[in-house]
């Protein structure tokens, strides 16, 4: 069915090239391209200090889901960067784009997971088979041949992965026979381990062993805390079941391996990342629960194909749910009301399993990621270099300008920025990192690099917040995010401290949200945005009961903006309005900062076009939640 859509494609393309003539045959302009990677100028990392211990954590920011060219799509589609280019680039270090050109962070990572698809690892690499990409690079594609060569470039290249086996599991055409494929998979894996050891840098830089198991559209990066991993990932082609992914890790966990898995995009998985039923028609048992909970510690929200925090569809009373939605994934439209495909709606049912059934598979924590297939983590709007190359590798590629297709076929127009996980954590090591994803303290970020500090208890004091020592407190009276609050007091309701400071070189912050989530006694659950810190003095609306929108300063045809509005740092005591002690309930923080240009904005103003809606992206983090059980059932299940 895709081929003929393809082919479809192709044919309308080039009746509509014979009506548009020179246009057509002209080459592309992009500015992306220029200057050209020069590997004559090589860019070594900044020099990265060791950071101290500190006792009460501190946050560091990475990328727990990068692909290189040992991932199949990636070398289609003209990646050829390898796992030592990732932990390059993620250092500060400057590498080659697969159009081409440089490409460097503006601030190196903290830590980074290079996570190639598991199925058929390195084997397109390996094979170099026929594909547009192999005879023509990227960038002479764009250059060289104009608009209707380029087009007819790209439907190839797409219609090249169709052909081969890939990652839902499925036994397509091999690149290269079975003792071949064996080795090559087995020599790609070696190095990616290798590449990971020599990036390590305990106390400057972590570099985690990963991969990810591709399952039909239930993605999850496998995460390894340590340098023990298994001879060969156990991939989609072993099983595509989670519940079978599962006690592998559970197994390697044993074997002195330890593992977590990480669901990703879950918002085109059509209600199966978060189901009500794990098989449908069959209830969760005790033990299928704890053991996703115990391998499934956090969930991947945001990241370059949109966003899976919550849904407009889902969650009509907030008005910032529609954020980096992607209405089409892998050419298909998605299923948007489908109550598994969004985090908090994940978190709504694990409230109403755990009134029904006793207990909850659904605790997990938020970060986010890029899903980057660069060998980069993509998440600076104003230095973005996308996905895929083919796809959406330029400003010309994304905006539709290199290409002689209809916007909505080219998943590059509806892609985001990508996002960071942020984790809070002793010290800059594997083990403190991996500790943090274990225990949930962790944050989601769409790419900023703003903090936010979240702790529950039950007997905070007003003032603590300008006492000097509120972490403290927060870590001897509560829990911090991902915990569950302890036994409660007689007569007791539940109160929180949180505080969020604005990224060092960002935007200044709108306001700090508290999301609740709980479950009534007929079995049904419900969610409220509460404002709990805003910048500057606002009304509230009466529809919504939140505070009016804090203004927007960014010049869309400039694509700039000032710090003039929001504030730099925002913070709160609030005491839940409406707690009742027999509902299950969760808590959540959602920081929004001001509004500033979107990706598509900077494209616009680099290729000198009008700028597409939307213009401008509120940017955010979200916390792990903490939780509330009335039944005190609050331990984690163990090893």
């Amino acid at each position: 069915m895709l081929k003929r859509i393809l082919f479809a494609l192709l044919v309308l393309t080039l009746l509509f090239a014979a009506s548009v003539g020179l246009y057509a045959a002209r080459g592309v302009e992009d500015p992306t391209l220029d200057p050209p990677f020069e590997d004559s100028k090589p860019s070594r990392p900044s020099s990265l200090a060791v950071v101290p211990p500190v006792p009460t954590k501190r946050a560091l920011f990475g990328d727990l889901h990068v692909h290189t060219s040992y991932s199949v799509d990636a070398f289609i589609f003209g990646v050829r960067a390898l796992p030592d280019d990732a932990y390059h680039f993620a250092k500060g270090g400057t590498i080659e784009h697969g159009a081409g050109y440089p490409i460097r962070l503006s601030r190196p990572l903290d830590f980074l997971a290079v996570t190639d698809h598991a199925e058929y690892l390195g084997s397109a690499r390996a094979a170099r088979p026929d594909v547009p990409t192999v005879r023509l690079n990227l960038g002479s594609a764009l250059t060289d041949g104009g608009r209707l060569s380029y087009t007819r470039y790209w439907v190839e290249s797409v219609a090249a992965l169709t052909d081969h086996a890939f990652t839902s599991g499925a036994k397509g055409q091999q690149f290269l026979d079975q003792a071949q494929q064996t080795q090559v998979q087995l020599d790609a894996w070696r190095d990616t381990i290798a590449a990971a050891e020599r990036a390590n840098e305990p106390g400057r830089f972590t570099a985690f062993i990963g991969y990810e198991w591709s399952s039909h559209f239930i993605h999850r990066n496998v995460v390894y805390g340590s340098d023990a991993a298994p001879d060969y990932p156990f991939s989609a082609l072993d099983s595509q079941r989670p519940q079978d992914l599962w006690l592998a890790l559970e197994a390697q966990r044993a074997a002195g391996q330890p593992a977590i898995a990480i669901p990703h995009n879950m918002n085109e998985s059509s209600g199966r990342m978060y189901p009500r039923w794990p098989i449908e028609g069959l209830a969760w048992t005790r033990d299928e629960a704890e053991r996703r909970r115990r391998i499934e510690p956090v969930s991947e929200i945001y990241q370059v194909k949109g966003s899976s925090e919550a849904h407009p569809a889902l969650s009509p009373d907030d008005p910032f749910a529609d954020f980096e939605i992607v209405e089409r994934l892998n050419g298909d439209a998605t299923d948007l009301g489908r109550e598994g495909s969004y985090a908090r709606a994940g978190l709504r049912t694990g409230l109403e399993l755990a009134m029904d059934e006793g207990w909850n598979p659904y605790v997990f924590g938020l970060i986010a990621s890029s899903d980057s297939h660069n060998a980069s983590a993509t998440v600076e709007e104003d230095n973005h270099h996308g996905k895929l190359p083919v796809l959406d590798g330029t400003a010309g590629i994304r905006s539709g300008e290199a290409l002689l297709l209809p916007t909505s076929a080219t998943p590059g127009a509806t892609w985001g920025g990508g996002g960071l996980a942020a984790v809070w954590a002793e010290e800059n090591t594997r083990a403190s990192i991996f500790a943090a994803l274990e225990r949930r303290e962790t944050f989601a970020t769409s790419g900023t690099r703003l903090q936010v500090r979240f702790f529950g208890g039950w007997a905070f004091a007003p003032q603590t917040l300008r006492s000097g020592d509120a972490v403290e407190v927060g870590y001897r009276d509560g829990v911090p995010m991902g915990g569950f609050l302890p036994a409660r007091p007689d007569g007791a309701t539940p109160q929180f401290l949180v505080w969020a400071d604005k990224d060092p070189v960002g935007a200044n912050l709108d306001r700090i949200q508290i999301v609740k989530g709980w479950v009534e006694a007929d079995g049904i659950s419900h969610e409220k945005i509460h404002d709990v810190a805003v910048a500057g003095e606002r009304a509230i609306d009466a529809e919504t009961g939140l505070h009016e929108p804090v203004g927007n300063t960014v010049d869309v045809e400039e694509a700039t903006w000032t710090n003039t509005i929001g504030a730099a740092h925002l913070a709160a005591h609030w005491i839940d309005p409406d707690f009742s002690p027999d509902q299950d309930a969760f808590y959540y923080v959602r920081v929004l900062e001001i509004p500033t240009p979107r990706m598509s904005t900077y494209d616009a103003k680099a290729l000198g076009r009008t700028a597409p809606e939307p213009t401008t992206i509120q940017e955010r983090a979200a916390t792990s939640a903490i939780w509330y059980d009335p039944r005190g059932a609050s331990a984690d299940p163990g090893p």
